[in-house]
């Protein structure tokens, strides 16, 4: 599986719903687990952005289409990093050489 970390932030939208929020972060779970993701964290933030999600998913399709869903609701927008495990990095730096 293949990691991804997600920067998001609250839209006037999603500001104003805010109690709705805890219910949409579930909704957004099972979307991923339906597309045969998993999360593996969330954290509410404080600084430039409202939240950071870490996930995985199969390949970068499932998750393009996973952050096309979250930000057409319109709650929030976010930014996607992939993200390289050790081992990867170990091996990518190595062919450096």
């Amino acid at each position: 599986m293949a990691a991804y970390i997600a920067f998001g932030n609250w839209t006037d939208q999603g500001a104003r719903s805010i109690a709705d929020s805890p219910r949409r972060l579930d909704e957004a779970k099972r979307q991923l687990e339906e597309m045969g993701g998993r999360f593996i964290a969330f954290w509410m933030t404080m600084g430039e952005h409202d939240m950071v999600l870490v996930y995985e998913t199969s390949d970068d399709a499932v998750a393009a289409r996973f952050s096309l869903i979250l930000n057409s609701l319109g709650a929030v927008r976010t930014k996607t990093l992939k993200a390289f495990p050790e081992a990867a990095y170990r091996q990518i730096v190595a062919t450096l050489g």
